[in-house]
């Protein structure tokens, strides 16, 4: 495609570095002469918006075989003194795999825009290293055939639990008719054998993650209600709006914290949607987000399970930790129970190892830093046969891992995991699950970080953690993942200035009635953190 450098000059008139701009997008086009340059509104996190050059096309990646990914970069009025603001480009068929480089919305980060520094850096390297990262890890996947059945079958499941439900009220309804005193008979002599016991799910974010978690949870017939608590700005709409019109029994959209009182679980998947440049900035503006919506919460909800279902999840499990002050039992991540699962799945269904999926668990970070593991081993007679059970289980694990990079994290995946862990839960089923929890103490772990180890989950959330078989590669790669983990939570602010002040002026928690008991949390948190 020929570059029209006349017509891009007037495109960008008011680019403070017009001519260096144009300069390097030429050299771009001879190296990339598929992408297409054009001028678009870009809005930012404050909601304001700029007429901003973007260009899109696609670049080569070889991850087994040669794959085209589709990607699009927004250069700032900046330019090349501001990095670009990248982002996957998806089409109908494709889905995005959340990893430490991407995350649920596309958005790519990579040190190369973190160390961005004019003249060193330029849009081709950029695009250089992306490449190098999609080839250590595909940032999409081809959505299949089943994938959509799957969906299909789950909506149609959830529309068939609503028409049961609404049977239910009618012969309700009949029922009641007989008299108020047979009811009252049947309430004392028979009853619910959670009669008593109101299961209530809590879920914060009303994203496509926090919907899919709403629809999994109805589905299965986990909780008794379920409230969706959308905290985005304006007036519902997408699929908060539809929630609304398509209404579902026993679940609530609210805007209010209230709402979500006395909960059993809340789930959190809110993530931030600036404009930050940086890795870590994304993260500081998770926890901006989560100072204002983690005290809340706890204070409604004093007794319930956190379950972090946002990204990073061991960063913000942690994070969730430190202001709820809750016990580390009542805060866990979603972590590996996904990806677990169906490598369990794989073993045993695909490559038909019944026995060895029983103890396979993924664990350690989310994304390409997860780590294989067993939490038993079967005993030989002799180190020779021990040698080669160990030989055959890599070899079925390796398959199993290969078919395993394969799957994304999808939101409604994550969903129907989030479910299955509410289920464990509030049944107090006592079930095993790869959950992030406080891996202090674990593996000659010294620091407080949350990792995805094998964990007993019942009403009080971490009942047990599993111990794993020892394995020294094992260990070191959980220890890494904890070192990276905790000097990056080192670089985070958890504290707020007026969380600060609060505690330098204790005078202040009596300043006005109705700030009261929020400040007295804030204080206590603060305590909490200090500890």
């Amino acid at each position: 495609m020929a570059f029209a450098a006349e017509a891009l000059r007037k495109q960008l008139g008011r680019y403070k570095f017009r001519d260096l701009t144009i300069e390097e997008l030429k050299t771009v086009n001879k190296t990339y002469p598929n992408f297409t340059f054009s001028m678009n509104t870009y809005t930012f996190k404050d909601g304001s918006q700029k007429d901003l050059l973007n260009f899109s096309g696609t670049v080569p990646v070889k991850y087994g075989n040669s794959y085209n990914i589709p990607i699009c970069l927004w250069i700032l009025d900046s330019h090349p003194f501001a990095p670009p603001i990248c982002f996957l480009k998806p089409t109908a068929n494709m889905g995005i795999s959340v990893g430490k480089h991407v995350d649920a919305h596309g958005r790519i980060y990579l040190p190369y825009l973190q160390n961005w520094s004019h003249p060193k850096s330029t849009i081709v390297g950029l695009i250089k290293e992306m490449i190098a990262k999609f080839e250590e890890e595909l940032p999409l996947y081809s959505l299949s055939s089943s994938d959509a059945a799957r969906q299909s079958e789950l909506l149609s499941y959830i529309a068939k639990i609503t028409e049961d439900f609404l049977t239910l009220v009618y012969i309700h309804a009949c029922s009641s008719s007989k008299g108020e005193t047979d009811t009252k008979s049947k309430s004392k002599t028979g009853g619910d054998k959670n009669e008593g016991r109101f299961n209530k799910i809590t879920v914060v974010g009303a994203g496509d993650l926090g919907i899919a978690c709403v629809l999994a949870v109805a589905a299965k017939g986990v909780a008794d209600k379920v409230v969706l608590l959308d905290l985005s700005e304006g007036a519902a709409k997408g699929g908060t709006m539809d929630l609304e019109i398509f209404a579902l029994p026993n679940v609530e959209i609210s805007k209010d914290f209230s709402a979500s009182a006395d909960s059993k679980v809340v789930v959190l998947t809110v993530n931030s949607l600036g404009d930050a440049q940086t890795y870590l900035d994304v993260i500081q503006s998770n926890v901006d987000l989560f100072r204002g919506i983690i005290p809340a919460v706890s204070r409604y909800s004093q007794n319930s399970v956190l379950l972090v279902a946002s990204h990073p999840v061991e960063v913000m499990t942690y994070v969730s930790w430190k202001l709820s002050a809750f016990p580390k039992s009542r805060v866990i991540g979603v972590g590996g129970n996904l990806d677990t699962e169906r490598f369990q799945y794989i073993l045993a269904n695909l490559l038909q190892a019944q026995a060895l999926g029983k103890d396979a668990w993924i664990v350690g970070e989310q994304g390409e830093d997860k780590v294989l593991s067993w939490t038993s081993c079967n005993s030989h007679a002799n180190q020779t046969e021990t040698m080669a059970a160990h030989n055959s289980k890599e070899k079925v694990a390796n398959r199993a891992m290969e078919i395993l990079k394969g799957k994304g994290q999808r939101s409604w995946s994550v969903g129907l995991s989030v479910a299955d862990l509410t289920d464990s839960i509030l049944k107090d089923k006592r079930k095993v699950h790869s959950v992030s929890t406080l891996a202090k103490g674990c593996c000659n772990i010294n620091s407080e970080v949350f990792l995805s180890l094998p964990c007993i989950l019942g009403t009080s959330g971490v009942i047990e953690v599993v111990k794993l078989e020892e394995d020294p590669l094992v260990q070191e790669k959980l220890q890494s993942s904890a070192g990276s983990i905790h000097d990056l939570q080192q670089q985070l602010k958890l504290i707020s200035t007026e969380t600060s002040l609060c505690r330098r002026r204790p005078a202040l928690l009596l300043s006005t009635r109705t700030s009261n008991l929020l400040w007295i949390h804030m204080f206590l948190t603060t305590a909490h953190l200090e500890s």
